[in-house]
């Protein structure tokens, strides 16, 4: 029982990565209709952003919790960069927007190459994240443990943006419908780079998160990408809470039944075999996002 309950724990820790990294889709993917494939490159550049602070400053404790913010602005603007050169020229064209930022994504980890080395960068773990609690053979890490609450803040912290704040209440306009936001005055081409800039900075604070439990390559954001997608999906595109449940979903059913067959990738195959399935029964994801838009 206790080996399930740690792997248990492990699922919610490898969910809530992947739910940093599909917050940010969420937003972009659901208002804009976006298929950003360079969006594993923004969790790269947070998680890089973090080792080289932690490099630079040597004490991995303050570096740490000014990595979060600094990783969230450079991510942000990159993706910010994207959007304004790029993007914004190929709106109402999704497949375009797939092909272009693929062609970023591996630009990305070319520089990425270049700037640092093919190989694993390991990053510095702040002491106070390093040991972890003991409930009789039940073990709860440190470091997981606080992915699992900096997720729930972020998401609960943006669930409040989108519901109180004019930029929310600008984003869930444009969302419903462009064309009658826009004859009420709302600026909904600075509401998509807003809405991008924030999308892309999630994903820089889920890179440093990443570098957590795992060390940094180029390649590494590839990884993340297509699950980030699919939990997009099945949440509901658009929808955060949805969002919410498929991620700590996918990642409590890769890690469990990764211990039951002793094979992740067994197990990844059942995961996305029941995705496909639960996708045939309701293709619209757990939630809908309700919109009076006649698209």
């Amino acid at each position: 029982m206790a080996l399930y309950l740690n792997q248990a724990f492990s699922g919610l820790g490898y969910g809530s990565i992947l739910l940093l990294a599909a917050l940010g889709l969420a937003l972009t993917f659901g208002q804009m209709g976006v298929i950003n494939m360079a969006h594993g490159e923004f969790l790269l550049a947070g998680a890089y952003t973090g080792h080289v602070l932690l490099d630079t400053m040597h004490n991995a404790n303050v570096a740490f919790v000014i990595s979060i913010p600094v990783a969230f602005l450079v991510s942000g603007l990159i993706g910010l960069l994207l959007e304004t050169v790029l993007i914004s020229r190929l709106y109402h064209r999704p497949l375009d927007t797939l092909l272009i930022t693929f062609g970023v994504s591996l630009v990305l980890q070319q520089l990425y190459r270049d700037l640092f080395t093919p190989q694993l960068v390991p990053t510095p773990r702040p002491t106070w994240l390093g040991g972890n609690w003991s409930f009789g053979d039940v073990l709860i890490k440190h470091n997981e443990f606080f992915i699992v609450v900096f997720a729930l803040f972020l998401v609960v912290g943006l669930a409040l943006v989108l519901k109180l704040t004019p930029l929310g209440r600008r984003i869930r306009a444009t969302v419903q419908n462009r064309d009658l936001a826009e004859s009420l005055g709302i600026s909904t081409r600075a509401t998509d780079k807003l809405t991008f800039f924030l999308g892309s900075g999630l994903a820089g604070m889920g890179g440093v998160c990443l570098s957590l439990i795992a060390g940094t390559n180029p390649t590494t954001g590839t990884g993340y990408i297509v699950y980030a997608f699919v939990i997009v999906i099945v949440g509901g595109i658009g929808n955060v809470w949805g969002t919410v449940i498929a991620a700590f979903g996918f990642g409590l059913a890769q890690k469990l039944l990764g211990l039951e067959f002793s094979n992740d990738a067994t197990a990844t195959v059942l995961v996305f075999v029941a995705i496909v399935v639960f996708l045939q029964f309701r293709p619209q994801g757990i939630f809908t996002v309700r919109t009076r838009s006649l698209a």
